[in-house]
């Protein structure tokens, strides 16, 4: 291992660290650049061992050497003032503030600040986490990847015993010269989703070797992730690895940042939310100079930019210029970075850092981008070139590898920015050659009123694009989004369309044609008729059947599909387009197909505000609710059942002949025969049915003629045929109940004789009622028992004066046993006092009463068998 020794002078800490308190002079940032020129001499070391500390040394010095770190801070030393201050006990609590990490204050105070961060953008800025998920979905790649893991240096932990504070402290400055020298494990062959879980192993081992107060290990692993930025040997997979490293540099930026910002809370004070360097004590300061004196050591640029950009926002603990000092410098460091691809992404992480903590700096992200512009010319380089050559990837694969992280930065730059910002971009954009890579990322992140005002401009430019490297069609496609956000001058919309279409409609890639497709169909039915919409789908429909191109394209249609019903909601002139229909017949998948209807089926529902009987709209819908309804089988789960009938439901109540009832019953019995298994559908149908008989028995006011007649008689069957088909007992027996009424109403009664008449007299059905009869007053007399307790006497009072009342009304009680049961039930009711005198008494007068009725006699036998109780 290579060691770089120096002898450090012999100093009197306390002493330093007393003048240094009482002087109180700010500083500037300019004082503590650590990358200030230095004088380093060669000195011996000796190796010592720390407890608990993956490396460690110790060095002895000569007074006549020069200190680094003294010649920075004019002969004070941050780690040395930390270390006459600190508390052993306290430092291996991890609290050099005063207070452990993740204390209430702490979390309070954080959640403050988080609100007040992100408060900084507006929610029309596009958030890096909603770019995240469809990078990584977007690159991918099927070949193997490696790994450096780094496993953490081992010398030194063998017989050490805990050190003197000042031996720690050289301890930790010599680790910076261990940063690079720790054990590391390369991991070859893996696949991508591997490759992607060792990356959150290692995010994870950040989190547990921070929690465990193993700073320098926690540097350790984000500097070797940082150097994984530099490997471009599976060029596809480049941003889909950025996305994922630079997860861990936001996950270590979070950290350092909460720690040091939770050494400037004490019992007595909290740090307000918009802070200046001077409510910083100096604990916390030293800390923070510490962080980036550690970070300036690493040797390789990538990773000291990375890391140190990750950290950006805790120069707000030093001064006030901190960020906007460092923002120049850190751009000038990319100037470094040989590689275009990777330069890109360093650029695209600086602009994230940047807008985070400084959006107001946007002249430091603009020279950020001009570096950029600089150096545009070296992706066509030798260079460049000779690696596409080597990893067999062709130019058109390559470029678009550039549009995330050139996407974000010209979301970063354009945010807010005034029109003027992109007629010099577009200018830029032409002496640069119209680069189309370039072009594409002009239009993706600059407004959209601002692209569709120069859409004509941009179109020239885009015919004199070299599409040799980046296809034109993206660019249209590009320019399509905007248009659809904006509206472009009305004189220009048809030029603009044509000029489009040409392209578009030439493209021999189905997946290509239909990605522009998608985008511009609703740019023609914002801005046209009709007929346009109508070729508009024939050319789809040109380019997407043959070989059955349209099975790979299915999300591309059905966008198409809501498009275009989102700007028709006259569904009169929807189905009048020609080529609509056999559009729909390109969803040959039942999933999809259903799904289809069912987007057609909402948005009718949504929209349509009169009941229609135009025959165009019923047979097209009557055809794709019976698509919906023909998907349901025995798999098919009750909720997307209930949906289904839902929208169908909706349909049939959207119909109506008006006057022409006979049409409005024959709708009807179609839509029975069409949607039967669906029962909620029937039941609507059903419901549907009584209110046409009841409508005409309001027309004819009651009085049918022979016709009138006729029809509620067939509206009356309708429903009685119906509803023995439907499952659910209790909505049949309401259903009947409700026809039964309308019947009723309509005086449409009996034709084929009632039960009654048909078999009431026959001796087994007599034989079969009795056994049911004897079986359910068991049972009641079996619940009036239950009921003999204090709190349920007067529930058994009152249902046994209902039993009784029962019996006398349907039972005969020239029967002994009945006769006899219900003298039971009358004692039963005054038994313990809870009955109802004045309803026992009418009772038994209406006993009286009705004896006296030819046939009755015996009643009057019973009458002198049913004594009243008074209440003593």
């Amino acid at each position: 291992m290579a060691v770089f020794p120096w002898h450090s002078r012999n100093r009197n800490y306390k002493a330093e660290f007393a003048s240094c308190r009482l002087e109180a002079v700010p500083l500037e940032f300019g004082d503590y650049h650590p990358l200030k020129p230095i004088t380093v001499t060669e000195s011996k070391t000796k190796k010592v061992s720390r407890k608990g500390s993956t490396s460690s040394t110790s060095s002895s010095s000569s007074s006549s050497m020069v200190d680094p770190l003294s010649s920075v801070l004019d002969g004070t030393d941050p780690l040395s003032m930390f270390a006459a201050t600190a508390d052993p006990a306290a430092t291996v609590a991890a609290t050099v503030g005063g207070h452990p990490v993740g204390t209430g204050v702490e979390d309070s105070s954080r959640k403050k600040r988080d609100r007040d961060d992100s408060s900084i953008m507006g929610s029309d800025f596009e958030p890096w986490a909603s770019k995240r998920g469809e990078i990584l979905a977007r690159y991918t790649t099927t070949e193997k990847l490696s790994i450096n893991l780094f496993m953490g240096s081992e010398k030194g932990k063998a017989g050490s015993a805990t050190p003197a504070m000042s031996e720690k402290v050289r301890t930790r400055l010599e680790e910076l010269d261990d940063f690079e020298e720790g054990s590391q494990k390369e991991l070859l062959n893996l696949t991508q989703q591997d490759y992607v879980n060792r990356i959150e192993e290692l995010n994870q081992s950040l989190k547990d070797a921070w929690a465990s107060d193993q700073k320098v290990k926690a540097l350790k692993i984000v500097i070797q992730c940082s150097k994984l930025l530099s490997d471009t040997s599976v060029i596809q997979f480049y941003p889909s690895k950025f996305v994922l490293i630079t997860d861990i540099l936001d996950t270590f930026g979070r950290l350092v940042y909460e720690r040091i910002f939770s050494m400037c809370v004490d019992n007595r004070s909290v740090l307000p939310d918009h802070f200046s360097p001077e409510n910083v004590n100096d604990t916390a300061k030293e800390t923070c100079l510490n962080w980036f004196f550690k970070i300036a050591s690493i040797r390789e640029l990538i990773p000291r930019f990375y890391v140190e950009a990750s950290i950006l926002k805790c120069n707000k603990f030093l001064s006030k210029t901190g960020i906007s000092e460092c923002l120049p410098r850190l751009t000038c460091m990319i100037r470094g970075i040989g590689d275009p691809l990777v330069s890109v992404y360093a650029r695209a992480y600086l602009c994230r850092v940047g807008m985070e903590v400084a959006p107001h700096l946007k002249e430091s992200l603009n020279k950020n981008f001009f570096d950029f512009l600089l150096t545009f010319k070296q992706i066509h380089g030798d260079t460049v070139q000779n690696q596409l050559v080597v990893q067999g990837v062709e130019l058109p694969s390559y470029l678009p590898l550039y549009s995330p992280a050139m996407d974000w930065i010209f979301q970063c730059i354009s945010y807010h920015a005034p029109e003027t910002l992109l007629t010099e971009m577009m200018e830029r954009c032409k002496k640069l050659g119209n680069n189309a890579l370039l072009l594409n990322s002009v239009m993706s992140a600059f407004r959209a009123e601002f692209i569709a005002t120069r859409s004509v401009d941009f179109i020239a430019m885009i015919k004199e694009c070299d599409e040799s490297g980046f296809p034109k069609h993206l660019l249209f496609h590009s320019l399509g989004l905007n248009l659809a956000l904006a509206d472009p001058p009305e004189a220009d919309r048809l030029q603009i369309l044509n000029e489009a279409w040409k392209v578009i409609t030439k493209l021999k890639n189905p997946q290509d044609y239909v990605n522009c497709a998608e985008v511009w169909v609703e740019y023609t039915c914002k801005h046209f008729t009709k007929r346009e919409v109508n070729t508009v789908l024939a050319d789809v429909i040109k380019h997407m059947t043959p070989d059955r191109a349209f099975e790979d394209s299915y999300p591309q249609l059905q966008s198409i599909i809501k498009k275009v019903i989102a700007h028709f909601h006259d569904f009169s002139v929807l189905f009048s387009v020609e080529k609509f229909l056999p559009f729909l017949d390109m969803f040959q998948k039942e999933s999809v197909r259903v799904e289809v209807c069912k987007c057609i089926m909402e948005v009718f529902i949504k929209h349509q505000q009169e009941p229609t009987k135009d025959p165009v709209i019923l047979n097209a819908l009557l055809h794709v609710c019976k698509t919906m309804h023909d998907s349901v089988n025995a798999l098919t789960l009750e909720d997307e059942k209930r949906m289904l009938a839902y929208l169908i439901n909706g349909f049939i109540k959207m119909v109506s002949f008006g006057r022409d009832f006979e049409q409005q019953l024959s709708f009807y019995v179609e839509a029975r025969s069409m949607f039967c298994n669906l029962e909620p559908v029937l039941v609507q149908l059903i419901h549907s049915v009584n209110r046409l008989a009841m409508e005409t028995r309001k027309v004819m006011k009651g009085n049918h003629s022979r016709k009138t007649a006729a029809f509620v008689r067939a509206c009356v069957a309708y429903c009685f045929i119906t509803i023995p088909s439907l499952a659910g007992i209790f909505t049949r027996l309401n259903l009947y109940l409700h026809s039964g009424q309308v019947a009723l109403a309509n005086q449409c009664l009996s034709q084929v004789d009632s039960n009654d008449s048909l078999y009431g007299g026959d001796s087994k059905f007599l034989a079969e009622n009795n056994k049911l009869c004897e079986t359910v007053m068991a049972q009641i007399l079996e619940h009036l028992k239950t009921l003999a307790k204090d709190e349920a006497l007067k529930r058994q009072s009152s249902l046994g004066l209902s039993f009784f009342n029962s019996i006398l009304a349907h039972g005969d009680l020239r029967n002994n046993r009945l006769n006899q049961l219900s003298v039971n039930l009358w004692h039963l009711a005054q038994r313990h006092g809870c009955a109802d005198t004045r309803t026992m008494v009418k009772t038994l007068e209406y006993i009286k009463k009705r004896s006296k009725q030819p046939g009755m006699g015996h009643l009057t036998e019973l009458a002198l068998r049913l004594p009243l109780q008074t209440r003593t």
